[in-house]
């Protein structure tokens, strides 16, 4: 995948279709460290223990519309590119918690990508699973969380149109913020 944020978008889909109730997502890009992380958690069904170990292999995957899963097994090549770390854990009913690290400067480094794009879409999912992002860039942060969202407009439903325009707008402002 060219941008990270597709990497994000693939692995919180995952977690959708874990039937998570809560996603938690983690983006830290520091400098300083020359690092650049991503954590995602969720409480989804999570994954036996052979399935795990198994879960970077492209030819394993739980879909059965193809027979080709390739979004973690990219994600790790990358990492391992980078000169970074790719560690998942999971259990079964407890879900299930992926780390991925990347040096910040390296050349096979992809571009974060669009996503403020990506976290609408999430957003806009069909699924009700609540998204938690904290946003860390170089000592700045900021951070959403749709079950607050709900809570203030009252409403269960983040899909709509008007909805959606004031969150990509409010990720627009954060992100130049940062």
């Amino acid at each position: 995948m060219k941008e990270l944020s597709l990497h994000i978008l693939d692995i919180v889909e995952n977690s959708f279709r874990a039937k998570a109730s809560l996603v938690q997502l983690e983006i830290k890009e520091d400098s300083l460290k020359n690092k650049t992380s991503i954590k995602v958690i969720d409480d989804g069904v999570g994954m036996s223990e052979l399935f795990l170990k198994e879960v970077t292999n492209p030819f394993k995957t739980t879909r059965t519309t193809r027979k080709v899963g390739l979004g973690l097994s990219l994600l790790k090549a990358c990492a391992e590119r980078c000169n970074g770390s790719f560690n998942i854990k999971s259990k079964e009913g407890l879900g299930t918690e992926l780390f991925v690290s990347f040096e910040k400067n390296n050349i096979d480094l992809p571009p974060l990508g669009d996503i403020v794009g990506t976290i609408v879409a999430l957003v806009g999912n069909r699924y009700y699973c609540d998204l938690s992002l904290k946003r860390y860039l170089d000592g700045n942060e900021y951070s959403i969380d749709t079950k607050a969202i709900k809570s203030v407009l009252e409403c269960d439903d983040l899909s709509q149109i008007d909805i959606l325009t004031w969150l990509k707008e409010f990720l627009e402002e954060k992100e130049k913020e940062l």
